[in-house]
């Protein structure tokens, strides 16, 4: 068929075409992604050494060879060996022009999952942004009052007495500096985009926590250096990654730890939001920590405004993330289990910078 080469090297899931004996003959790049090895290492070996299924597998092949129709599986346990196992849905088929051969399609959940609470946190954060910004607004102007009135009585009291106004004062101005951070929250500039290259800001990043927050942690970095740069703005980026850098140094309660920055490119994955077409968000990076996770009750949740897993924190840093993230149309999720938690942000490439005199020879 026409382009059918370009159509299999298009599907945005992983993809096997196995022969009569349950044998991988190919495999489409998603695929190649998924299981991290090319089809020279993959073929011809059984597809059950490859995928560890919590489902049978043999059973449900010979039954689809048998009917010659589609068999779906779903939400079951998916692993490859090198990687942990994710829920996935299987589906099956037999090749319209052969009687043996199979179409093997692995969609795994955990991308659509993710990319729903990327979407839900994003709305829950604009939300909180307006209902944030009126408060701090409201809250502020009554204070000012309460501060001016416990100064003046200051004036004609005595010594045991200003201690009471002194309390109020000092403690007046200390929500007044809270809510200077909530309209912080709401007061984000638009991002100034331009090509960026992540490995720049990361090291940036990655300096200051070294210094600082994270002087008792050892960072590692596992860096793909062929990444094209992103269309982002830096200044923000650095923001972003400062702030996971020192949520994963926290985590670790003050004990010494480590933290993994690690930077690959899938272009499987894609976002579409609402009323925007659909975009590419192949550029990864993951800020992975061995602390001991995030609690269960806020995992899902963790990107959403005042939801916080720290004592006293404001739960405004992680719904900031989101927030910009989304602004440079891409999106970010976790994954979260005691001894290794996974911040990801996936990010779309820099556009091509237009040639301004096409008609001229580039030497």
């Amino acid at each position: 068929m026409p382009g059918s080469g370009r159509i299999w090297a298009s599907l945005p899931i992983p993809a096997l075409v196995l022969d009569e004996g349950d044998r991988i003959t190919a495999i489409n790049p998603a695929g190649e992604l998924f299981f991290n090895k090319t089809i020279k290492s993959l073929q011809d070996d059984l597809v059950y050494d490859r995928l560890a299924i919590d489902a049978p597998m043999e059973e449900a092949l010979a039954r689809v060879r048998k009917n010659r129709s589609p068999l779906f599986i779903n939400d079951v346990d998916v692993g490859t060996g090198e990687r942990a196992p994710v829920i996935c849905n299987i589906q099956v088929a037999p090749i319209s022009d052969d009687t043996e051969r199979l179409l093997f399609l692995v969609s795994p959940r955990e991308i659509a999952g993710r990319l729903g609470r990327s979407i839900s946190a994003d709305k829950a954060a604009k939300s909180a942004i307006g209902m944030a910004e009126m408060l701090a607004h409201e809250i502020k102007n009554p204070l000012a009052g309460i501060t001016g009135a416990a100064q003046l009585l200051s004036m004609s009291l005595s010594k045991a007495d200003l201690e009471l106004t002194d309390l109020i004062v000092a403690e007046s101005r200390r929500i007044v500096k809270l809510l200077d951070q909530v309209e912080q929250f709401g007061n984000l500039r638009p991002p100034q985009l331009k090509p960026v290259n992540i490995h720049d800001v990361l090291d940036r990043a990655r300096k200051s926590a070294v210094l600082s927050f994270a002087a008792h942690m050892h960072v590692l970095e596992e860096y793909d250096p062929s990444l094209p740069p992103t269309h982002a703005d830096a200044d923000q980026l650095l923001q972003i990654f400062q702030n996971l850098l020192k949520n994963a140094a926290q985590a670790s309660g003050g004990q010494t730890g480590t933290i993994q920055l690690r930077t690959f490119y899938d272009q499987s994955l894609r976002v579409r939001r609402k009323g925007q077409p659909t975009s590419r968000v192949p550029l990864q990076i993951e800020i992975i920590d061995d602390g001991p996770g995030l609690a269960p009750e806020i995992a899902d949740e963790i990107f959403e405004p005042f939801v916080s897993g720290r004592e006293n924190g404001t739960g405004l840093g992680l719904a900031l993330v989101s927030k910009i993230i989304a602004e440079h149309k891409g999106w970010i999720s976790v994954e979260s289990v005691p001894g290794r938690t996974v911040f990801r942000i996936s990010l779309p490439v820099a556009p091509k910078q237009k040639v301004e005199h096409p008609d001229e020879e580039i030497r």
